[in-house]
This record gives C-alpha cells, sequence and structure tokens, in this order.
C-alpha cells in the first residue's frame, strides 16, 4: 500500500519530531508542524502567536464564561447571555481552522504531519499512514535534563504538564476523552526501538 499522508503523534522527549524530519527526508515529502498553525492564523487573521495559544488553553466562550463565573461581573444581554459571551457562532473557531488546515494539507500528499492530532481528523484515509512515538516518563525526562539546562525535577514537571495538555488538547479538539492505541496503526516505544528503528520500519511499509 503507498502511503501519501503520514500522521505522526507524540508525548514530549519522546523523539517524534526526529523520526518525523528523518521520514520526510527519505521519502522526500514535506515535513509539516508549525506551518499548520501559520496557515490557520492567516486564515482566521490572527497572529501565529494567537494560534498556538489556542491550542493549548481552553475555548473562548468557555474562557469567557469561566471568568465571569469567577468575577461574579458581567451584564445580561438579550436571552439571558453575558454580554461579553455574546460570540458570532456563524464564526469559525480556532480549533476548527486547524482541522481544517489540517485536512487541506493532507489532501495535498506526500506529507508527514507532526503533532496536532492529526490522526484523528485524518482517519479513514486509505493513503494515511498513523503513527504513535511515546516512551516512559522517566525516559522522556532523563532525555530533557541530558539535552538542556533543566534539572530533573523540572524535566519531570515538563513531561507532566505536557501529558496534561495533551490530554486536554484531544478532548477539545477532537472530543476524545481517552486516548487509544487504536487512533493508531503504529506505535513505538522509545524506550526500546531508537529513532533510526522506528524510522525503518515505517520507511518500509511506506515504500510498498
Amino acid at each position: 500500500m503507498k502511503f501519501n499522508v503520514i500522521a505522526i503523534s507524540r508525548t514530549l522527549g519522546a523523539g517524534g519530531e526526529d523520526l518525523g524530519a528523518t521520514i520526510a527526508k527519505e521519502l522526500g515529502f514535506r515535513y509539516v508542524d508549525g506551518e499548520i498553525v501559520d496557515r490557520a492564523a492567516a486564515q482566521a487573521g490572527v497572529s501565529t502567536t494567537e494560534v498556538a495559544r489556542a491550542e493549548a488553553r481552553k475555548g473562548l466562550l468557555a474562557r469567557i464564561l469561566e471568568n465571569l463565573a469567577k468575577s461574579g461581573t458581567g451584564s445580561l444581554a438579550a436571552g439571558g447571555m453575558p454580554e461579553a459571551a455574546m460570540i458570532d457562532m456563524n464564526t469559525p473557531s480556532y480549533e476548527e481552522i486547524i482541522i481544517d488546515v489540517i485536512r487541506e494539507t493532507a489532501a495535498q500528499g506526500n506529507v508527514v504531519i507532526v503533532a496536532h492530532g492529526a490522526s484523528i481528523p485524518l482517519a479513514g484515509r486509505p493513503d494515511l499512514l498513523r503513527v504513535m512515538v511515546t516512551a516512559s516518563r522517566d525516559v522522556r525526562a532523563s532525555r530533557i535534563h541530558a539535552e538542556s539546562a533543566e534539572s530533573l525535577a523540572k524535566a519531570l514537571k515538563d513531561i507532566d504538564d505536557s501529558d496534561k495538555s495533551r490530554a486536554d488538547y484531544f478532548r477539545r479538539f477532537y472530543h476524545v476523552d481517552q486516548e487509544q492505541s487504536t487512533h493508531y496503526d503504529l506505535v513505538f516505544n522509545t524506550d526500546v526501538l531508537d529513532v533510526s528503528s522506528a524510522a525503518g520500519l515505517i520507511l518500509s511499509l511506506a515504500g510498498e
């Protein structure tokens, strides 16, 4: 089977970015990660920083209602909704725009898409290979510690924060309460397999 789209999901410190870059280079495919945010920002007419923040935080309406509840302020508009929460529901959310960009990117073919949970909205494409790259918490933290000036304790906190943010992302964007191995065609544990070995296995499939 010929795979024209490879979606790589990864946990922090597992090596997913390196794997994606290696696969893209070997296959002559485009490597796409930050470009998703850039294109979504262009479509929304906002900065890339704003869209990147949207990927890592609650939706706009949820934040407005949460802040109003905390402050106890906000006048009511017709219909009983706070004026600050009156949003044009015909305006696509950042989440919807990002998903549209993921699908548009995949439609162009010959691409490796890293992150953004791309395996979920692209599921069902016959030319798609969905890959998950992960490793144990301690191994991932040790890698971050070794590659940066961070203490091991800080690296462990970064891992935990990233894992929580990732789970929140899947809930907000794709309404997935629990990520499953069945969301992927291949799951690599880089405690056991290094990036080179994982790349070799993917290339053997993609080249069929």
